[in-house]
């Protein structure tokens, strides 16, 4: 599974909690590999206007890990708010940017006067938005085209999202989480950050979390768990779709669109990086592990195997340092 990258954009009197609020709920977003285990949902980039440091209203200084230029490709954009965007370079510089990511970009999202950057682009002209109280007047007199509502907190217009209150960049995050992994994903998060009156901030709204019903994505937390168990059986599309209580067309589409990978190669990978663990431990064998992890043979498993990590099988068996080299050809996501 690959981490969808989240950019957070800061800048210098940007609002920190803008920044640190979506990045600590989104870390909390995981999914249970099996084992005990957590695999990351999301991969956050802290990306500033330059490779200096930016300091915050409250004083917190950030350390981009990207900038505007060297920013990876992006799931989706969020643009924290904060007094810098009173300086109409940088809401430029911030907006040009924007524009120009915006259809390689899956969702953009702005929190409270964040949207001070978004709006300029144009791509909310005629949207449903929410931004703070106090500047909904300005913003209304500056960009007449905005439907703007500043009594709800949390606005969704097609792949725009517009956020305002205390807690927006959790509220936004959470919105996130439940778009993408379902509302018990979203809930388990509420949980762990104890926000336990969740449900209680969205009064009299149009945007409220959903009811933790049967949804296509509720079930894929748990369908990774299951599968982790059951590599060694058969894990065709029609046996994962029933486990999910999909169609399987639906279920491949709704796979995909989650994991970034269709379900066979998604399989795949977890029984390698599975059969590689397991091949580090004492009196294992290349058959036992192959049969163990759901390969048909010991052939098939050595040549899904290397092409997977570069090497064959056999390596893992020849001690720590040579376990140590083994490490996927592919991007790895999850560290930054």
């Amino acid at each position: 599974m690959r981490p969808k990258s989240i950019g957070l954009i800061g800048f210098d009197r940007a609002t920190a909690s803008h920044l640190t609020g979506p990045a600590d709920t989104l870390a909390v977003a995981t999914l249970a590999d099996g084992f005990g285990g957590g695999i990351s949902c999301y991969k956050t980039w802290t990306i500033g206007l330059t490779s200096q440091p930016f300091t915050c209203d409250a004083g917190m200084v950030f350390r981009p890990e990207a900038t505007l230029a060297t920013a990876p490709p992006l799931d989706t954009i969020i643009v924290a708010g904060g007094s810098g965007l009173r300086r109409p370079e940088i809401c430029r510089e911030l907006a040009e940017w924007i524009l120009s990511r915006a259809y390689e970009t899956r969702r953009i999202a702005s929190i409270c006067t964040g949207i001070y950057a978004l709006a300029p682009t144009g791509l909310l002209d005629g949207r449903e938005v929410t931004t703070h109280w106090r500047f909904a007047s300005d913003l209304r007199r500056r960009y007449p085209t905005l439907r703007i509502d500043h009594k709800r907190r949390l606005v969704k217009d097609g792949p725009y999202y517009t956020s305002a209150g205390l807690t927006a960049g959790i509220d936004l995050s959470l919105a996130l989480i439940e778009e993408d992994y379902g509302p018990q994903l979203a809930l388990s998060v509420r949980r762990d950050l104890m926000m336990y009156l969740a449900g209680e901030m969205w009064p009299n709204e149009k945007f409220k979390p959903r009811d933790h019903a049967s949804q296509s994505t509720d079930r894929f937390g748990d369908l990774i768990a299951w599968i982790m168990r059951n590599l060694n059986q058969s894990l065709t599309v029609e046996v994962l779709a029933r486990q999910a209580c999909m169609c399987p067309s639906h279920f491949t589409r709704a796979f995909k669109s989650v994991f970034g990978d269709a379900p066979g190669e998604f399989v795949e990978n977890l029984r390698l990086n599975e059969a590689r663990r397991r091949l580090s431990s004492p009196g294992k064998t290349l058959d036992s592990v192959a049969t163990s992890v759901g390969f048909s043979n010991a052939s098939t498993f050595r040549r899904a195997f290397a092409r997977r990590f570069g090497t064959g099988p056999g390596a893992c068996l020849d001690g720590e340092a040579t376990r140590t080299a083994l490490r996927p050809k592919l991007k790895v996501l999850s560290e930054g």
